[in-house]
This record gives structure tokens, C-alpha cells and sequence, in this order.
């Protein structure tokens, strides 16, 4: 045997290869090293024990291509049973009755082994077996010269490369699984702030800090835009959990065909583009919080995944079939009517259950009276180191209409709509005056005048218009145009996004935007 093929494959130790180039180049090796025609390098799949396992060739040289393809049954191949049964290196006599699991594979113009040298040797990894290294020579007697230390030392040497391949992997693995918790843990470290003084938002602080240092799953609930994210940042920062990872996912704007991989992750080649192992949120958000953002968007298909996971505490990355406990807190949050949805079939009554064990909702921005002009300094606040000016101020008209209107995009639509009304103002002022003041026309919104509020039903605000002044059909427009350019607006363009806001049927949304002129 020749010497320079194990210096190959020592040297082969420091090169950053991946496991198929590394396991190619180490079956090249013993080519050169051992004269031989074939070498075949399998892996065990399953329980060695069990009937039903399987050697998978991972590299091979001197087989046809298509023998990568292949699944050898342990049991119903007898030399393969037999090299793994046996510690050390075994040889096959010229004549050996058992068949031979390459024959009919092998890279030659007959493609067959009728009589030649055959032996192999499993591979212990750990003290367990790792899977088998056989070598076939067309040739009987081809191997009769070989030295069985020299034979064990290429064998070792196998051994040795498997093992730091397997060290590589797990070490790329526990750098991204870190990498992934860096990131995860940096979004978190800023202190949530929940704005307001209301008697509505002190009684949703007072829920939060209720249910806070418990473990028990949340349900957070309501309108489109009034915070429920940074709601559920805070409770997870009034946790116990809260030096571990907030992780959360938008279920919304998950593809069907990558839930599962984002849930619980996947392993290297699971399927087509899975280049490396990775972690699911759920292993991330580990010893932590778990904030499933959207949840009612989900399809019954990945609320059974979901319900699985929460109910056993463990999940399967995809394409391994190793169970991962898992210690979460769920948090969850939806815009959805969720009851309502399981009546209607589109929502598992058991997964409502299982996440609603404390719902809390949040009120939207029109029940939070005074706080509206709270949050329209804290946004103004934020437009002025964002645009670079000195003073941004609210008239009082401009207050009022903040106070009049109704809020369907709520806090969200806010924000946006100070940012423009900022833009607005700062051209009409210029950057540099000391004091810009945002009047109503900037906010370019349409609030009407109310009257005395003498006969509410529910304290709903009812717009006064004068009956001499317009036609119903025409105010009946008006106020349906205004409504849905607003919630369009809050869901960005998204049309089914804004029939949910309306309480609307998609299509009839359509049709009604058709009959106002409103387009999309």
C-alpha cells in the first residue's frame, strides 16, 4: 500500500470541504492506496437491530452512477449483515456462496463480479456503528499481499474523517443556532413603552401584569394596527422567560409549503435548497416566548402541525426523525373573530382552546379617548429626529380632527398619517424655521362636526351632517368612500385584508368599489 494516500487524507482534515466532497475524496484515497476496482462507502440508516435498516451508499468509486440510488437492505443482503456483524476486517473467499450486493453494478463492460476478491469492515463511530467500507477486485487474489495493519490503519483513518465531519456539522450547526439566538435576543433588548393614560389601556396594563409571570399561553386580540406586537413584547419582558429569545413568526406571510420548515426547521437535503441544517423557531424561542403573530391566518393543515407541537412539547425538524423537546410559552395574536372562525370550520375548536387559555384583548385607538393626542407627541417626537427639524407642533384644529376621527387603521394609521402630515408641513414652513406647526389641512383627513351627543347608542360617534346640505345616497357614498380608502390604506393595498377590517365580503367590496370609482 502506498503512503501518500493517507497523507491525502490527513491533510483532507484542515480542508473545509462538505460531508459529500470529504467522503468522495477519502473512497479516491483507498482507491490509490489498496488495488482494488470498486470502493463503496455506506451509511446505516436506522436501528442496526431492526428489519427493516438500511445501508445508503454516501461515495463510491468504481459503481455505476445509479448505485448512489440505492437502499441495501441489511437482512436480505448477507455479506453486508455479515461485515457488520463482525469487529474487524472481513474477507470473502473467491468462491463465497453469498451473493454479492454490487453485482450487475459495477462500472465494466460485463457488469458483473464472477469471480473475484471481495472484503469490507464497519465503521465505529462512538461506540456505535456508523455504517461499512467494502473494496471488490475483479481479480481473485488481489488482495493477498495486503498488510492487516495497514488494511486497519486506512480503516481508522475512515473512522477519523467521519468523525470530524460529523464534529464539523455539529459545530457549523451550534455557530448558526448562536447566531440565530444573537439575533433574535438584540431585537428584544430595546424596553417596550405602552403609551396611554385611559382608563381602557390601564385596565389592559393591569391584564398584562396579571398574566405576565405565569406560563400560561396568551390570546391577544383586536383590531387591525391598535399594537398587539408590542403587547406581546411586553408581557414577555414582565416574564420570568424574559432573559431567553422572543421569537416571533408572522403566520400570515408564511408559504404553505414552508411552514413546517420555519416551525420546527429541517436538516441538510430535506428537500430541494435545504443547503444546511436549520433551526426552527421553536428550538429557538427555547426557554422562551414563542409570539405566533396573525395566527388565524393559518390553513387546518398547519394548525394540526401546531396543535402536535403544543400538546407534546416536542417537534421532528423535517427530514430527521429525531424528537426535540422543547420548554415555550405561547403567545399569539389574531385580528380574527377566532370563535366565530371555529364555528364556521376554518379554526380547530382545539387549537383555539389551547391558545386562548388567557385572552386579552386591545382596545382599539377610538375607545382610548385622550390618548390619541399622547401618541400623535410621541410620533411627532420620532418625525422630528427622522426628518432632521427643530420643532413639529399641533395646532389646535389640527387636534380636534385628531379627536373626531375614527381610527379604522387605529395607532398605525396614526403614525402614518403624522408622518405625511410632518412631510406636508415642513414643505410649507421649510426645514429650517424653528417651530413647524401641523394645521388640519396637513392631516388631510375628513372629520365632520358631531352635535351634542344627547342620544348614543353604544357611545358611538354618529357624523352630523346638515340634511339640506346633501342627498343621503350622496353622504351614504361618502362616508362608505371614505372608510374603505382608509382601511385600504391600513392593509396596503391587500383587498382581502381589507374586507376583514370592513366586516365585508371580499367580493362585495369589489363591487362596491367599482360603483364608488374607487381604484386599487
Amino acid at each position: 500500500m502506498k503512503l501518500s494516500p493517507f497523507i491525502d487524507i490527513v491533510e483532507d482534515l484542515n480542508r473545509q470541504l462538505d460531508k459529500p466532497q470529504r467522503y468522495q475524496r477519502l473512497v479516491n484515497a483507498i482507491k490509490r492506496a489498496i488495488p482494488c476496482d470498486v470502493v463503496a462507502l455506506l451509511k446505516l440508516n436506522g436501528d442496526y437491530s431492526s428489519a427493516t435498516s438500511v445501508l445508503i451508499p454516501v461515495a463510491t468509486h468504481g459503481l455505476k452512477h445509479e448505485a448512489l440510488a440505492r437502499q441495501f437492505v441489511i437482512s436480505q443482503h448477507p455479506r453486508l449483515q455479515y461485515i457488520m456483524s463482525m469487529t474487524q476486517m472481513t474477507r470473502f473467499d473467491a468462491n463465497s456462496p453469498l451473493a454479492d450486493p454490487f453485482d450487475g453494478l459495477v462500472n465494466n463492460d460485463s457488469g458483473t463480479l464472477a469471480v473475484h476478491d471481495c472484503m469490507g469492515s464497519v465503521i465505529i463511530i462512538d461506540g456505535k456503528p456508523w455504517g461499512v467500507l467494502t473494496l471488490d477486485a475483479l481479480d481473485a487474489g488481489s488482495f493477498d499481499a495486503l498488510e492487516p495493519n495497514g488494511v486497519r490503519a486506512y480503516v481508522a483513518a475512515v473512522a477519523a474523517v467521519i468523525n470530524t465531519a460529523n464534529h464539523i456539522e455539529a459545530l457549523e450547526h451550534t455557530l448558526a443556532h448562536k447566531q440565530q439566538l444573537t439575533e433574535q435576543l438584540l431585537d428584544n433588548t430595546q424596553t417596550v413603552e405602552i403609551i396611554g393614560t385611559s382608563g381602557a389601556i390601564k385596565a389592559m396594563l393591569q391584564e398584562i401584569d396579571t398574566v405576565a409571570s405565569s406560563n400560561l399561553s396568551v390570546l391577544i386580540t383586536g383590531e387591525t394596527g391598535v399594537g398587539k406586537e408590542l403587547v406581546a413584547k411586553s408581557i414577555h419582558q414582565h416574564s420570568r422567560r424574559k432573559r431567553a429569545p422572543l421569537v416571533q413568526i408572522n403566520c400570515a406571510a408564511l408559504p404553505e409549503n414552508i411552514i413546517e420548515s420555519e416551525l420546527f426547521g429541517h436538516v441538510k437535503g430535506a428537500f430541494s435548497g435545504a443547503s444546511h441544517n436549520r433551526s426552527g423557531r421553536f428550538e429557538l424561542a427555547d426557554a422562551g416566548t414563542l409570539f405566533l403573530d396573525e395566527v388565524g391566518e393559518l390553513s387546518l393543515p398547519a394548525q394540526a402541525k401546531l396543535l402536535r407541537a403544543l400538546q407534546s412539547g416536542e417537534i421532528q425538524r423535517v427530514g430527521s426523525d429525531k424528537t426535540i423537546v422543547v420548554d415555550v410559552r405561547i403567545i399569539a395574536a389574531t385580528n380574527r373573530d377566532l370563535a366565530h372562525e371555529v364555528k364556521a370550520g376554518r379554526f380547530r375548536a382545539d387549537l383555539y382552546h389551547r391558545l386562548s387559555v388567557y385572552p386579552l384583548p386591545v382596545p382599539p385607538l377610538r375607545d382610548r379617548g385622550n390618548d390619541i393626542l399622547l401618541l400623535a407627541g410621541y410620533f411627532l417626537e420620532k418625525c422630528q429626529h427622522q426628518f432632521g427639524v427643530t420643532k413639529l407642533h399641533l395646532v389646535n384644529c389640527a387636534m380636534s380632527s385628531l379627536s373626531q376621527y375614527d381610527w379604522p387603521g387605529n395607532i398605525r394609521e396614526l403614525e402614518h398619517l403624522l408622518s405625511r402630515a410632518a412631510l406636508r408641513a415642513i414643505a410649507q414652513h421649510g426645514r429650517d424655521a424653528n417651530i413647524i406647526s401641523i394645521d388640519a389641512c396637513h392631516l388631510n383627513i375628513d372629520t365632520v362636526p358631531t352635535p351634542p351627543q344627547t342620544n348614543q347608542l353604544n357611545n358611538a360617534k354618529t357624523p352630523f351632517i346638515e340634511v339640506a346640505e346633501i342627498s343621503l345616497r350622496q353622504a351614504t357614498d361618502a362616508f362608505q368612500r371614505n372608510m374603505i380608502e382608509q382601511a385600504l390604506f391600513t392593509a396596503q393595498g391587500n383587498l382581502a385584508a381589507t374586507a376583514r377590517v370592513l366586516s365585508v365580503d371580499r367580493s362585495n367590496l369589489i363591487r362596491t368599489m367599482k360603483r364608488l370609482g374607487i381604484s386599487h
